[in-house]
């Protein structure tokens, strides 16, 4: 299955990631009419930032995926490709998937009770927007 992988050497930081992934799951096709209103798109992924390096956290689509398995209504699945969804409309917003997940990939909104997570773009194309808009093509989607 192809995978989003982020070479942390080449992460410059620059977050714009963020800004496409947001866009991306906007439903708007140009970002500054998506960011300049007043509820901002959540972006799947995010830019940590070390000491010397940075790297981007986002789904990675485990194999055994404990939030899938801690979902207590079942919003969370696997479909036949690997890839983990969610239903929002079964989501209730008891964040079990949210403390499961080791590797803090599932993204909370103020304005939604339900979770949001990384889907590869499924929805936008199957490209995911991150690794398009990454300028050092630092992200990349492929199979390993």
């Amino acid at each position: 299955m192809k995978r989003v992988y982020v070479n942390e050497d080449w992460c410059l930081g620059c977050h714009l990631c963020e800004y496409y992934c947001g866009l991306s799951n906007s439903g708007m096709a140009d970002m500054v009419k998506a960011f300049s209103g007043e509820k901002k798109p959540l972006p799947r992924i995010r830019i940590e930032e070390g000491d010397g390096i940075n790297f981007a956290v986002q789904c990675r689509h485990c194999e055994s995926p404990f939030c899938v398995k801690g979902c207590i209504t079942g919003a969370l699945s696997v479909n036949q490709d690997g890839i983990i969804s969610i239903d929002e409309s079964r989501c209730v917003g008891c964040y079990t998937c949210v403390l499961s997940c080791p590797f803090g990939c599932i993204v909370t909104s103020e304005d939604e009770k339900a979770v949001k997570k990384c889907d590869l773009c499924l929805k936008n194309g199957g490209e995911p927007a991150c690794v398009k808009g990454c300028p050092n093509r630092a992200i990349v989607f492929e199979e390993r």
